[in-house]
């Protein structure tokens, strides 16, 4: 992949936004078994949501966007639609693991 400040043309830009999405999805494979895992170890289905622990991890990625330098607004967002997305997703396996 071309460093972004090395891209001379649009496809080398697309190339590279191409390659990272696939890592980016890669991780979230392993976020999601770790989600998968909390489920399993959670002994009480209302352990799942956890409202203290969803505003520290988004302000944790906040704070990594602050100091990579994105918008750390955007990536909030984007963090709150993970963390939402991933406790539905645990208290489907949670249900899953006890059917």
């Amino acid at each position: 992949m071309t460093p972004p400040e090395d891209c001379t043309t649009m496809a080398e830009v697309r190339a590279g936004i191409d390659a990272l999405d696939l890592e980016i999805v890669d991780l979230l494979a392993i976020r999601f078994r770790f989600m998968t895992a909390a489920a399993r170890i959670k002994a009480d289905r209302n352990a799942v949501r956890d409202e203290w622990r969803k505003a520290q991890v988004i302000a944790n990625a906040k704070a990594a966007a602050e100091r990579a330098g994105v918008p750390s607004d955007v990536v909030a967002d984007i963090w709150e639609r993970l963390v939402e997305g991933s406790i539905a997703y645990e208290f489907d396996r949670w249900d899953d693991h006890r059917a």
